[in-house]
């Protein structure tokens, strides 16, 4: 498997954050139904690795990735879990490192211009990128892919279902995430139908 896969079939990939182990199988049927394929689970949580494995039982067909991967425990507790792709929000020199031994695809993760000439030097073609957590994140990502159209860029970080499109409409971005898609309250009343519903709009944007 490749990251190349995992993006060609999931524009749209959603960040997940589990707070009750016993909504993992629901909200990835209800997201997958919805038509999202590709499912990232933050470690921000003690039961994040658990809910990947619930998550991949409920829908295999998906893919499930944990993000959050900051160094070798968070890298071990992923490949522990099963994950099927691994997204950092930064990286260091450990982490690339693990990332070109491993056959577990590796999303890195830059927030400066200077970053992605860092990672696009060590052969990273996929790059998650935080646009959105400052002003001209747009702009900022255009003049980056500009010169760098090798490189695809997978931004997150306060996207909304109303800014998204203005990201999709740029020639290397395949994929948005964030927790734009999964409002809490829904969350925790369960509220599936609802939660599905959020989800097709979210993969019809492109």
């Amino acid at each position: 498997m490749s990251i190349e896969k995992i993006l060609a079939s999931a524009p749209v990939v959603p960040v997940v954050v589990i707070e009750k182990l016993e909504d993992a199988a629901p909200l990835a049927r209800a997201l997958y139904n919805g038509g999202l394929k590709a499912l990232e689970i933050t470690l921000r949580t003690p039961i994040a690795a658990e809910a990947v494995k619930l998550m991949k039982a409920e829908v295999p067909e998906a893919y499930v990735g944990t993000g959050t991967v900051v160094d070798k425990a968070s890298f071990d507790l992923s490949v522990a879990a099963g994950a099927d792709f691994m997204v950092s929000p930064g990286v260091s020199d450990e982490l690339i490192a693990l990332a070109k031994e491993s056959d577990i695809p590796f999303l890195p993760g830059a927030a400066t211009a200077s970053e992605v000439m860092q990672l696009a030097s060590h052969g990273f073609k996929y790059l998650k990128f935080f646009p959105a957590e400052a002003a001209g994140g747009t702009a900022m990502l255009k003049s980056i892919g500009g010169p760098l159209p090798h490189i695809t860029f997978c931004p997150t970080g306060g996207i909304s279902l109303a800014t998204a499109p203005n990201y999709l409409a740029l020639n290397n971005v395949i994929c948005v995430g964030g927790t734009w898609m999964l409002d809490k309250q829904l969350i925790e009343n369960k509220d599936w139908q609802a939660i599905e519903a959020l989800a097709r709009q979210a993969s019809e944007l492109k």
